[in-house]
C-alpha cells in the first residue's frame, strides 16, 4: 500500500496560525539532538585543528540540515503522521499549520545550511550535508519508505552520514576513520528503529508503511535484531584495529556491546511484536507487557550511541591536552 501525498489531499479542520513553537516541532528536536552531538565527535575525531567559531558555525549548519530534512519529511508524511499515534500531535496533522509553510520552511533551511557550511567548512563537508539532506527526503521518504521493509536499513545512510560531515567540516576530508563512524551508525540503526516497529506494529499498519514486522513477521524481526546487534559489536571494534581508539573505548564499547547484544538476544526470544494492537499508546515507552523487551532495546540503543560516540570524542580531546 502506498500513500500519494500532495498539497490538497491533507488539510486538516482548524488551522490555525503556527507559532515559534510548531517550526521547532517540526525539526525533530529530539532527533536533531543525535545528530549534533555525532557530528560534534565527528568534528573533534578529524586530525588537525579547526578554529572555534567556525567548528560552532559548522555544527550549527549541520544542525539545521538535520532540521531541514526533519521539515520536509512532515511535510511528506502529514497523512500518515495522522493516522498513527505516536506522531498525530505533530504541527501538521494536529492542524497548527498548513503543508505549504512545512515545504518553504524545509527548503530554505536546506539552502541555508548547505550554503553556511560550504562558508564555515568546504565544499566536501557541504557537499555531504546536502547530499544527506537529498537522501533523507527524497530517497528515504518519497521512495524507500513505502517500498520494501528494508527501507530502515538502506534509509539508514542518511541517520549515518552527520559524523562524516563534520570530519570533513574539519579536515576537507574522508577517510576510513571518517567511515567506520558512518557504518557504527549504519549498522546501529535497525535493531534500533525495529525494536520500536515491534511494539508500534499496529501504527505502521495503520499508516500503510510496510516495516519489518509488518510484513515479515514478529519472529523474523526480532532474529534481525539479534543478528544486527552481532554485526553492531563487530563494527565497534573496527577503531580500535585502526588505531583510532584506545583502551578507555575499548573498554567502553566491550561492555556497552555486550549489553546491546544481551538485550537484543532477550528481544529475539520474547513475544515482542505478536500481540498487535491498533490502538498503539502515544508514548515512546508505554508498552504492552510481551513487548517490555523491545522497549528496554530501544531505550537503551539511544544512550548506547551516545556513549560510544561521547567515548570517541573524550579519548581525541584528551589525546590532545596531552
Amino acid at each position: 500500500m502506498s500513500l500519494n501525498v500532495n498539497d490538497t489531499a491533507f488539510n486538516p479542520p482548524g488551522l490555525s496560525l503556527a507559532g515559534p513553537e510548531d517550526y521547532y516541532a517540526l525539526m525533530k528536536p529530539r532527533v536533531m539532538t543525535l545528530v549534533v552531538f555525532t557530528a560534534w565527535a565527528g568534528l573533534v575525531c578529524a586530525p588537525g585543528a579547526m578554529d572555534w567559531f567556525l567548528a560552532a558555525a559548522s555544527i550549527l549548519c549541520i544542525a539545521v540540515g538535520a532540521g531541514a530534512s526533519a521539515a520536509l519529511n512532515m511535510w511528506y508524511e502529514a497523512e500518515s503522521d495522522a493516522k498513527m499515534s505516536r506522531t498525530k500531535t505533530r504541527p501538521l496533522p494536529a492542524g497548527k499549520m498548513d503543508k505549504s509553510s512545512a515545504l518553504a520552511f524545509g527548503v530554505i533551511l536546506s539552502f541555508f545550511s548547505v550554503l553556511g557550511l560550504a562558508l564555515a567548512s568546504n565544499y566536501v563537508a557541504a557537499g555531504l550535508l546536502a547530499f544527506t539532506i537529498f537522501f533523507y527526503a527524497v530517497i528515504y521518504t518519497m521512495w524507500l519508505k513505502r517500498a520494501t521493509p528494508q527501507n530502515i536499513v538502506i534509509g539508514g545512510a542518511a541517520g549515518a552520514l552527520p559524523p562524516t560531515v563534520g570530519w570533513a567540516a574539519a579536515s576537507g576530508d574522508i577517510t576510513l576513520d571518517s567511515l567506520i563512524l558512518f557504518l557504527i551508525i549504519f549498522m546501529w540503526t535497525p535493531p534500533h528503529f525495529w525494536a520500536l516497529a515491534l511494539y508500534k506494529t499496529g501504527d505502521y499498519h495503520k499508516a500503510g508503511i510496510p516495516m519489518m514486522p509488518n510484513v515479515k513477521g514478529a519472529a523474523h524481526t526480532r532474529l534481525q535484531i539479534f543478528i544486527y546487534a552481532i554485526l553492531l559489536a563487530v563494527t565497534c571494534a573496527m577503531p580500535v584495529f585502526t588505531g583510532f581508539a584506545g583502551p578507555l573505548y575499548m573498554l567502553a564499547a566491550g561492555l556497552l556491546n555486550i549489553g546491546f547484544v544481551v538485550l537484543a538476544f532477550r528481544v529475539w526470544k520474547s513475544r515482542a511484536g505478536e500481540q498487535v494492537d491498533a490502538a498503539d499508546e502515544a508514548g515512546l515507552y508505554a508498552v504492552k507487557a510481551g513487548d517490555i523487551a523491545a522497549r528496554n532495546l530501544f531505550a537503551f540503543s539511544i544512550i548506547y550511541l551516545f556513549v560510544i560516540f561521547g567515548i570517541l570524542a573524550a579519548e581525541q580531546l584528551i589525546a590532545g591536552l596531552s
